[in-house]
């Protein structure tokens, strides 16, 4: 099987936050709000997807299974819902763009 291209055809901004010691319970708030099952019961929010405390966290992958989130990494979710975690690494060494 050969390795397929990703991209999108459209510039796309996610919602996103780094995970760090300065969150606040309203930045996790507005995370967990929008992660969503992926197709299943419509799409509903996932409670407790994601979960941060000091500089660490976890999040959820749903019907996927569980990541932890280190100090720097970004957590962001699409339009549809779906949770993306991209490292500390990935952000400072690649074409990742964020604000």
């Amino acid at each position: 099987m050969a390795l397929l291209t990703l991209g999108t055809s459209a510039t796309t901004s996610l919602h996103a936050l780094v995970q760090n010691t300065n969150l606040t319970i309203a930045d996790g708030a507005t995370i967990r709000a929008n992660i969503k099952y992926d197709g299943v019961n419509g799409n509903a929010v996932v409670p407790g997807a994601y979960e941060f405390q000091g500089g660490q966290g976890t999040l959820y992958i749903p019907r996927r299974g569980t990541l932890q989130v280190l100090p720097g990494d970004y957590v962001a979710y699409d339009s549809s819902g779906w949770p993306i975690l991209v490292s500390a690494y990935a952000i400072a060494n690649a074409a990742w763009t964020h604000s």
